[in-house]
C-alpha cells in the first residue's frame, strides 16, 4: 500500500524537485523531465510495486488541478474566443476518441471498441500545464495562449464524459446510444449548474465574513473538492462543476481578496499543482514495470509499435482537423470575417502542433478498475496504461522540445508590444494617482513628504508618456533601463546584508527583522516581474 512507502515518495519527489530545477536551467518544458523521471524510475532496481486505488485518483488529483488551470484562465478572453475553443475542447476530442477507438479496435487483436473508446477519451485531451509551461518563455500571440489554454481547460470535461461512458458500457456490457446522448446533456448542465451555485456560495464566504489570507487559502484549497464530490454525488460531470465554478471566482476574484491572501494562494497553488504533477508521474513510473509484465497476451515490441502508431494517428488527426476548422467557418459565416482576424497558416500549425499530453491523461489511466464487477481482472489495463505513458512521452518530448524550435523557424511572435501596453498600465496609474492626490489631500499640498511624491508620480507620467510617443533616445533606453534595474536590485541586497548583520547582532527584534525582511522579499519580487 501506498502509507508503507511514504519516505519512497517523498525521496523520489526531492528527485523530481532536482530535475525541475535542471529544467529551469537548460530553459525546458518540467513536464518533459518528469515524464522522463518516471521513464528511468521504473528501471531503478529493487523499487517496490505501488497501487492506489482507481476510485481516488480522480478525487486526489483532478480537482485541484483543473481548477488551478480554471483560476489563471482569464474570463474575458476565454468568451472573447469561445468559437475556436469549443470546435477543439469539443469537436477535435470527441474526433479523436472516435479516430483512436477505430484505429486501435482495428490494430490490436482482441481491443473491443468499447476499449477503444475507454484509451480515446484518455489520451484525446491535451494538457494545460505541458502546453503553458512549454510556451512560458515564449511571446507568442496573445491568441494561440488564450485557445491553447481555455482548450486544455474544457477539453477535460469532454473527454472524461466519453472516458466515463466507454467505462460504463465495458462494466455493464452494453451501451445505448440514444441515452448516452441524453445522458451527456444532464451531466453536463447539471455539473454547470452546481459549480456555479458553489462557487457563489464561496464567493459569499470570501466577500463577507472576516477570513484571513491563511483562511482563503485553506477555503480555496477545499473548493475544488467540494464542487467534484457535491456533481459526483448527484451523477453530473465534477469536471464541469469544478471548471464552471473556477471560471465565477476567478471573475470575481478582485473583489474578494485582499493582496496578502492573493499573494499567499498564488504560492501555495503553484506548489501544489508542482507537486501533484510530480507525485502522479512518480506512481506511474512505480507501476510501468509491473505494467509491462502484465502485458501478456502482446509482446513489448508489439506493445511499443502499436502507441507510436496510435501516437502519430492522433498527431495527425489534431493538425488535420485544425486547418479546415479554422478556415472553412470563416468562408461561411460574414460575422466570423468580421469578428474575428484572420490567423495565418503559421499560427494554426502551432496551435495543432502543441498538443502535448501530460497528467489528466495519466490520471484516467490509472483510474481505471483493477476488476471487472465479477472480480476478474479488467482486460487490456495494462496495455491501455502502457499506451498512454508512451503517448504522453513522445508527445511531450518530441513536440515539446521541438516546439520552440518550429516558433523560431515559422517566425511566429507576438503581434503586441508587451512593453508598450506595461507602459500604458503604468501611465494610466500614475494619472489616477495624482488626480486623487489633488483632489483628496490637496491641505498637504506645501508638506515635503507630499511635494516627493507628487514628484515621483509627474516624473512616471513623463517618462512613460515620452517612451510611448516614441520620444526617448532609442538607444538611451537599453542600456539606461536595465543599469538602472540591476541598481535597485544591488540596494535590495545591501538591506538585506545589513538586515542579516542586525540579525546576528541582536540588536534588533526578530519580529521586526522578519517583517523587514518581508517587504525586501515584495520589493525583489516586483523588481525581477
Amino acid at each position: 500500500m501506498i502509507q508503507d512507502n511514504i519516505l519512497l515518495i517523498i525521496s523520489l519527489l526531492l528527485g523530481v524537485s532536482m530535475l525541475a530545477m535542471l529544467s529551469d536551467k537548460l530553459r525546458i518544458s518540467y513536464p518533459i523531465f518528469l515524464v522522463v523521471s518516471g521513464l528511468f524510475i521504473s528501471i531503478i532496481p529493487g523499487i517496490p510495486d505501488i497501487q492506489l486505488q482507481p476510485d481516488l485518483v480522480f478525487l486526489i488529483f483532478l480537482p485541484p488541478l483543473l481548477y488551478a488551470a480554471a483560476w489563471n484562465t482569464s474570463w474575458k478572453d476565454f468568451w472573447k474566443w469561445k468559437r475556436p475553443i469549443s470546435l477543439l475542447a469539443f469537436g477535435l476530442v470527441i474526433t479523436t476518441a472516435c479516430g483512436v477507438a477505430f484505429f486501435s479496435s482495428y490494430i490490436i487483436p482482441n481491443f473491443g471498441l468499447a476499449f477503444g473508446f475507454l484509451l480515446g477519451g484518455i489520451i484525446s485531451p491535451p494538457d494545460a500545464v505541458a502546453a503553458t509551461t512549454v510556451m512560458q518563455e515564449l511571446k507568442l500571440p496573445k491568441r494561440i495562449v488564450t485557445i491553447l489554454e481555455g482548450e486544455s481547460l474544457v477539453n477535460d470535461a469532454a473527454s472524461l464524459i466519453v472516458f466515463r461512458f466507454a467505462l460504463a458500457a465495458i462494466l455493464i456490457g452494453n451501451f445505448n446510444i440514444w441515452k448516452a446522448e441524453a445522458n451527456f446533456l444532464y451531466v453536463v448542465a447539471l455539473g454547470v449548474l452546481i459549480g456555479i451555485a458553489i462557487g457563489f456560495v464561496i464567493y459569499s464566504i470570501h466577500r463577507y465574513l472576516p477570513t484571513t489570507p491563511s483562511i482563503d487559502t485553506a477555503v480555496s484549497l477545499m473548493t475544488p473538492y467540494i464542487m467534484y464530490i457535491a456533481a459526483e454525488h448527484f451523477h453530473s460531470s465534477g469536471v464541469l462543476a469544478v471548471v464552471s465554478g473556477g471560471l465565477f471566482l476567478t471573475y470575481r476574484s478582485q473583489d474578494i481578496f485582499s493582496y496578502s491572501s492573493r499573494l499567499q494562494m498564488q504560492h501555495v497553488w503553484d506548489t501544489v499543482v508542482f507537486m501533484l504533477n510530480g507525485v502522479v508521474f512518480i506512481l506511474i513510473g512505480l507501476q510501468l514495470r509491473s505494467i509491462i509484465n502484465g502485458i501478456q497476451e502482446y509482446s513489448i515490441i508489439a506493445s511499443i509499435g502499436y502507441a507510436l502508431l496510435i501516437t502519430l494517428l492522433v498527431i495527425v488527426i489534431r493538425i488535420a482537423w485544425i486547418f479546415p476548422n479554422t478556415y472553412i467557418p470563416r468562408l461561411l459565416s460574414k460575422k466570423i470575417r468580421t469578428t474575428e482576424p484572420k490567423p495565418t497558416w503559421q499560427n494554426v500549425l502551432i496551435v495543432g502542433w502543441s498538443g502535448m499530453r501530460g497528467v489528466v491523461s495519466l490520471a484516467s489511466g490509472l483510474a481505471i478498475p483493477l476488476t471487472l464487477s465479477d472480480k476478474t481482472p479488467f482486460p487490456h489495463r495494462d496495455l491501455i496504461l502502457f499506451i498512454t505513458f508512451i503517448l504522453i512521452l513522445v508527445t511531450l518530448v518530441f513536440q515539446g522540445l521541438t516546439l520552440p524550435w518550429l516558433i523560431k523557424i515559422l517566425k511566429v511572435h507576438s503581434e503586441e508590444d508587451e512593453s508598450q501596453l506595461e507602459l500604458a498600465v503604468r501611465l494610466r496609474l500614475a494619472e489616477a494617482s495624482l488626480e486623487h492626490m489633488d483632489s483628496h489631500y490637496s491641505e498637504l499640498a506645501d508638506n515635503d513628504a507630499y511635494i516627493r511624491v507628487k514628484e515621483r508620480y509627474a516624473r512616471m507620467i513623463d517618462i512613460a508618456g515620452k517612451r510611448l510617443n516614441m520620444e526617448t533616445n532609442a538607444a538611451e533606453a537599453p542600456a539606461f533601463l536595465p543599469k538602472y534595474r540591476q541598481m535597485l536590485i544591488d540596494l535590495v541586497a545591501i538591506k538585506r546584508n545589513e538586515l542579516n548583520k542586525m540579525r546576528h547582532n541582536n540588536s534588533f527584534p526578530d519580529e521586526l527583522i522578519r517583517k523587514k525582511e518581508l517587504e525586501l522579499d515584495l520589493e525583489e519580487a516586483r523588481l525581477h516581474k
